[in-house]
């Protein structure tokens, strides 16, 4: 890490070094079993905002299938319904994603989409089932790690997409890649998703502009991101928490953004500008979440 930077308090100098990579491979199947780790902390049960959500997508496979899925996938991330008349959700240990809604496309009309950090995949399969005609999700399943320190699960990574994919009959293609390795795609895009990251990468300047250079013309990011907690939205200051202070055992959250300081980076990074859509606080962690547009590359 950079010199002049102090694990709790402003930002003084960058870093320069990006998010751990991994070369193992992770194969993943409906019927593959999974080593549980002492629990730390138990998922939370799915309550009625993460059902709001998960029904967008209706899977409505039979009681038997669902329950052998909930089985053997050991921690889901996003909330899923896997039978809505039955009531048969995955726990998903993400908590009230209702605001993002309002920011999506009714009808992704054809569009290349990326979904950068998919993890389990919600948002990618929900872009396909909007009319998207192509859809990356990408993840460098680096979740493995905190999730294991949080939640004591050990998992191979990507068993919970691969289970939904199976279970939709879904297109989406899915890569095990690092988000700073994005331009090994060799492809633009239309939309790009970016959910839950960039807090938790050691280079947020730099991923900012691996995106922006796999944007298409014309096209748009939809990022959101963990938020300074003294919600000084008209500072570009940095917040930096001390390691496991966001969340319980989790010492990969390095960054807190205001939307000031969100603009700033993205207008370093060829973007024309970032667009507040809202900035809520959820399960008490405020987030923040907007838009970036394509500008002129470099």
């Amino acid at each position: 890490m950079g010199g002049n930077i102090t694990r709790k308090g402003i930002l003084t100098s960058q870093r320069g070094d990006s998010a751990p990579q991994e070369s193992d491979s992770a194969a993943t199947s409906l019927t593959g079993e999974n080593d549980r780790l002492t629990p730390l902390e138990a998922p939370p049960q799915p309550t009625a905002a993460e059902r709001q959500v998960a029904d967008l997508i209706q899977i409505e496979t039979d009681p038997e299938t669902a329950a052998a899925v909930l089985d053997r996938v050991p921690l889901w991330f996003h909330t899923f319904s896997l039978n809505r008349s039955r009531e048969l959700y995955t726990h998903g240990v993400a908590r009230d994603h209702r605001y993002r809604l309002p920011a999506l496309p009714e009808d992704f009309g054809g569009m290349s989409v990326l979904d950068i950090g998919t993890f389990d995949g919600f948002y990618a399969f929900l872009a396909e089932a909007r009319g998207a005609g192509r859809v990356v999700a990408v993840d460098n399943e680096q979740y493995r790690e905190w999730v294991g320190s949080r939640w004591g699960v050990e998992l191979q990574g990507g068993e919970g997409f691969a289970a939904i994919r199976e279970l939709l009959g879904s297109e989406v293609d899915y890569q095990r890649i690092d988000a700073f390795d994005l331009d090994e795609l060799g492809d633009t895009f239309d939309f790009i998703l970016c959910f839950g990251i960039l807090h938790r990468v050691e280079n947020p300047l730099g991923l900012l502009k691996v995106i922006r250079r796999r944007l298409a013309a014309g096209g748009r990011v939809l990022l959101e991101t963990h938020g300074a907690p003294d919600r000084a939205f008209d500072s570009a200051a940095v917040y930096i928490p001390s390691p496991g202070e966001v969340y319980a055992h989790d010492d990969f959250v390095y960054w807190g953004f205001t939307p000031a300081g969100l603009d700033a980076m993205a207008r370093h990074a060829g973007f024309e500008a970032f667009e507040l859509i809202d900035a809520p606080v959820i399960d008490g962690h405020p987030r923040v979440l907007g838009a970036l547009r394509s500008g002129p590359l470099d």
